[in-house]
């Protein structure tokens, strides 16, 4: 079962961290929503539950790395949803028409040298540091984006996957993107086009006669259909990995959520199990969630301007 997602993968398969490029985005703040001022009596309040936590469950979402310079679906006036009538790949669609794979393929593939250039920021980093001095007892991300991983965490799950990894729906082998981008490369040898704006999801806006003429691979290994390694839209997180989720949880104390509307029930479901249980809860987002009524504390702000700052005992 891939739970923690890297460190059960074959060694080949497996990024080394810091051999990522060094470039950052300078236009981050573009899809960051607006927040207003930080109240101080709100940071003392988040600063005294994460003290008071002794085995921390932490919740990711996408608020967490707009702050990197990834755009999100929902955030209002800058997410995907508001700036253009695009939708994201649907589970279905992938798997029913090859024509969808190839134009999902040929904007994966212009997108992917900056989208595999994004690095963790300061939320990212502090979060880092909470599970070194061991506070944060497990960590759960909705992106799929591979910041945390390269942040240097340990203790996590990618619930929906990460677009660095690519799977063969025929054989299930499982191989590294960065590769797959080789063979993109050789089999497109005279394919150019101009790319649109970026997508949350490592790809980029084209039109369809743009890519009539993309050639996708197929599994070297049995000649299937390969996939980005990531849950889809339409599709549902494996059962053994909503039961390793909700074991971690049963064994913390508090929950924080940082950076997510809580809007898909894949994540969703563990803000339920949390209340159910009386675990506190306490929310970090800009804007409101769909749990804010099952959270003690609620701070809208953003998590690279609070997490650094908390510093707890």
């Amino acid at each position: 079962m891939m739970t923690t997602t890297w460190r059960h993968l074959p060694r080949y398969l497996v990024m080394r961290r810091g051999a990522f490029s060094s470039s950052a985005c300078m236009g981050a703040v573009n899809f960051v929503p607006a927040s207003r001022s930080i109240d101080p009596s709100d940071l003392e309040r988040l600063r005294a539950f994460v003290s008071r936590a002794r085995r921390l469950f932490v919740i990711t979402g996408a608020g967490l790395s707009t702050e990197s310079g990834i755009p999100d679906y929902r955030s209002e006036g800058v997410g995907l949803y508001a700036r253009t009538d695009r939708r994201p790949m649907q589970h279905v669609e992938f798997l029913r028409s090859a024509k969808a794979r190839q134009r999902y393929w040929a904007r994966n593939y212009m997108g992917w040298p900056q989208f595999s250039s994004y690095r963790p920021n300061s939320a990212h980093l502090s979060l880092r540091e909470w599970e070194a001095q061991e506070k944060v007892h497990w960590l759960v991300t909705q992106n799929v984006d591979a910041l945390h991983f390269k942040a240097g965490h340990q203790r996590f799950t990618e619930l929906h996957g990460c677009t660095h990894r690519v799977v063969c729906l025929g054989c299930g082998v499982l191989t590294v993107r960065e590769d797959l981008q080789k063979r993109f490369t050789e089999m497109n040898p005279a394919w150019a086009v101009e790319a649109g704006a970026v997508a949350p999801d490592g790809d980029v806006f084209l039109e369809d006669e743009q890519v009539l003429n993309f050639r996708v691979p197929s599994c070297q290994n049995c000649g299937g259909i390969l996939k980005p390694e990531v849950t889809f839209f339409g599709d549902s997180v494996s059962r053994s990995t909503v039961q390793f989720v909700h074991d971690r949880l049963a064994e913390s104390d508090a929950m924080l959520v940082a950076g997510s509307s809580l809007q898909v029930y894949s994540a969703y479901r563990f803000l339920l199990a949390a209340n159910e249980s009386k675990i506190p809860v306490a929310i970090l987002n800009i804007g409101p969630t769909r749990a804010d009524h099952m959270a003690e504390l609620r701070v809208s702000a953003r998590c690279g301007e609070v997490l650094p700052v908390i510093q707890p005992c």
